[in-house]
């Protein structure tokens, strides 16, 4: 209350531009801005190719959310939300994305997860911690919170309106416990969905309302496409597109694109993610550390299991 939050710092200092846009768009729909951008497909896929022939499995969902973690450690501005009109710096670095349950029927049943990570965070450290939070949560029978809450909720009448109604009323002044601001979704760094997974193309994709997230990243098909090489020659290649849709309030068009000019990179060499970064940059008064997963495996822990 009174500009305290578990999960973030009140923060005074913005540009005075920046500053005066949550009274001009009070709603994260109003400041909604749709960006694309196509990934060179061959470069992750020779990646995933050659982990895998190490005996280590990578997916294209996990390097996007590793180069955004590592984007994060470099750009640390870009982690901020608003809430009530005011600044927070986050004091935690979080990815949400939903899941497909393992039903007995086959029927479509998902569930909405949320993981924590360390900016240091190595693709390695992305990996086991998307692994283990879905192998945790794939069973119908043991859902996430999020899902019993919402099962709960639709089944007595009215319920779901007044839980909604009172979670957001002690979200917007800062008094939602930090147990179930760790347990929702919503509060979150970026949330994620790949489309892929299910046949379709990227989307750009609402940042909800409800909550604070900033950005929502979407994986499409790879798709077929045209280029122009240093010869000018036109060459056939192959993308991945990927949809963003970002809060334009939470900081200034330059720090975006200091975040996805290290993001790009990322995504065009992997490899580079194998190692912590140089420097971990944070936020004033906003450090923060997650203990490393413990089930990591790596090209050198493979050789030697297998020995």
């Amino acid at each position: 209350m009174f500009g305290h939050r578990p999960e973030g710092r009140r923060i005074k200092d913005v540009d005075p531009i920046v500053q005066v846009t949550p009274h001009l768009m009070p709603m994260r729909c109003d400041a909604q801005v749709f960006l694309a951008h196509d990934v060179e497909y061959e470069p992750m896929m020779r990646y995933i190719a050659q982990k895998s022939r190490e005996g280590v499995k990578i997916t294209f969902m996990e390097i996007l959310i590793a180069s955004f973690v590592r984007g994060v450690s470099q750009v640390p501005e870009i982690n901020r939300f608003i809430m009530n009109k005011k600044f927070y710096n986050r004091k935690e670095l979080t990815c949400s994305f939903t899941m497909l349950l393992d039903t007995p029927d086959g029927s479509l049943e998902e569930t909405a997860v949320k993981i924590m990570f360390d900016p240091s965070d190595t693709i390695y450290d992305v990996s086991a911690r998307v692994k283990d939070t879905i192998a945790q949560n794939r069973k119908p029978e043991d859902p996430g919170f999020a899902l019993k809450l919402a099962r709960v909720a639709v089944k007595i009448p009215g319920l779901l309106l007044v839980l909604a109604g009172l979670i957001r009323f002690l979200d917007r002044y800062g008094l939602l416990p930090k147990s179930l601001i760790d347990a929702l979704p919503f509060h979150t760094s970026m949330f994620v969905t790949n489309m892929a997974s299910i046949g379709m193309t990227r989307v750009y994709h609402h940042i909800y309302n409800f909550g604070n997230t900033s950005l929502f990243f979407s994986i499409g098909n790879p798709e077929r496409s045209y280029g122009v090489n240093a010869g000018g020659d036109i060459i056939r290649k192959c993308i991945l597109p990927i949809g963003i849709t970002a809060d334009e309030r939470v900081c200034g068009g330059a720090v975006y694109a200091k975040l996805f000019a290290v993001m790009k990179h990322c995504l065009r060499h992997p490899e580079e993610l194998e190692t912590p970064p140089d420097e971990v940059k944070y936020n004033k008064n906003c450090e923060y550390h997650v203990p490393k997963p413990q089930h990591v495996v790596t090209p050198s822990v493979k050789e030697e299991a297998k020995a």
